[in-house]
């Protein structure tokens, strides 16, 4: 039986709801207006063309089906010049691994070759001693009074971690962090051409900082990952320019994937846990249950609301029709408190069975979810440990942004 084609419904309503979470409150809450879009059903026409996608199951099925595409750098041209999809900076991103497709996707996503149980175990030392130092420089602002947790700890553990791992200097650290919170802006779903500038000049100075980084490490190699990535390409690729581009991607690609959405997770999840007491001290009491604290944050507020996806065929979604080369928006953020999925999905409850598309899925399913639930965890395990009174002190304050959630501060106190 045939599935019938509904018309994609007014995008007056749409343009309605953008409208509202762009504004401070919607980007403090954007949860009942998310509410409303899936109430119109689980496709919805996008005020600037394709549609958005609000339906748990048709997300899932978008993100595990490779008829649906990356919007990758063939796709950005065809857009043509003064899109935000041409600007400098969306074209060095489309070179980057979250940006291609097969078979391209394949053998970069294999050389990358991170992450996995091993390297996981080697880092997991790093990351408790890096908690654990910022621990003490927590403890150390609470006995003055309040403190920024985001400052202090969500934005500094990610980015030491990385550091680490990729062997940067730590005095490069708070230059790296504020240049990767620039540069997401070309990632966002309706940057502005401020925002783009912004984002523009920081993938130049991150460009040049990574080939510097890649031509020390070619002159000087070391046990490190980059030094790995280089070796790896050079048997792949005979033009070393080529191989040092390849190296340098893939570097870039590492920062912004460890820092943005994971200091995001940590700030977030700390909110969600203050703001529910009871499920806060029922951790302190039963840290076993930290790893279902962390995904049930993933769930209920991830850390990118918005994934794209572009399809490769004249298809139908939910029963409304979409072109080939059409764009759909996956409104995770929306789709992992679908009702249809979860019962009672506006309840916090750490006692639910994961499920959420905070990582992606199918062949882009995010390479640093294992780091990220990695820092998550071992950051909830000392939290909890060494301060069990911590409370909230006011509500935080949200970047200008739709896609990628940003809490600017999260000031906490001791009871």
């Amino acid at each position: 039986m045939e599935t019938a084609v509904t018309p994609p419904p007014d995008r007056r309503f749409a343009v309605s709801l953008f409208s509202r979470l762009r504004t401070s409150k919607g980007q403090a809450n954007p949860f009942p207006i998310y509410a409303e879009l899936r109430s119109r059903g689980g496709v919805v026409a996008a005020p600037w063309g394709g549609h958005l996608v609000t339906r748990f199951d048709l997300c899932d099925q978008v993100l595990r089906n490779r008829d649906w595409l990356e919007p990758d750098a063939r796709w950005r041209e065809q857009q043509g010049d003064g899109t935000r999809w041409t600007a400098p900076s969306s074209r060095e991103m489309s070179r980057t691994l979250p940006a291609l497709n097969p078979p391209e996707h394949t053998w970069v996503r294999r050389s990358a070759g991170m992450f996995d149980r091993t390297s996981l175990e080697e880092i997991r030392g790093t990351v408790s001693r890096i908690t654990g130092r910022l621990m003490d420089s927590l403890a150390d602002q609470l006995r003055e009074g309040e403190a920024d947790f985001n400052a202090l700890v969500s934005e500094e553990l990610p980015v030491a971690t990385i550091g680490h791992w990729l062997g940067l200097p730590s005095a490069d650290f708070p230059r790296l962090r504020e240049l990767t919170h620039d540069q997401v802006f070309t990632q966002e779903l309706l940057p502005s051409a401020s925002q783009l500038a912004l984002s523009d000049a920081a993938t130049a100075e991150l460009r040049t900082y990574f080939l510097e980084l890649v031509r020390e490490r070619r002159a000087h190699p070391g046990d490190d990952p980059v030094s790995r990535w280089i070796t790896l390409w050079d048997d792949m690729e005979s033009d070393r320019d080529r191989a040092d581009e390849a190296v340098y991607f893939l570097a870039l690609f590492v920062l912004l994937a460890a820092l943005e959405t994971t200091s995001t997770l940590l700030s977030t999840m700390t909110l969600l846990l203050l703001e529910h007491p009871r499920q806060w001290n029922r951790l302190t009491v039963t840290p076993d249950l930290v790893p279902a604290a962390v995904e049930e944050s993933l769930r209920y507020d991830p850390p990118t609301h918005v994934i794209s996806r572009v399809s490769s065929r004249d298809t139908e979604l939910g029963g409304v029709e979409v072109r080939k080369d059409e764009m759909v928006h996956l409104m995770v953020g929306a789709a992992n408190r679908d009702p249809a999925k979860h019962e009672d999905p506006e309840l916090f409850n750490l006692h639910r069975k994961p499920a959420h598309l905070a990582f992606s899925g199918g062949i882009h399913y995010c390479l640093g979810a294992p780091l990220a639930r990695l820092e998550a965890q071992t950051l909830l395990h000392h939290l909890v440990g060494r301060f069990p009174n911590l409370t909230l002190v006011r509500r935080p304050t949200w970047a200008p942004r739709v896609a990628f959630r940003r809490p600017l501060n999260l000031d906490v106190a001791l009871i």
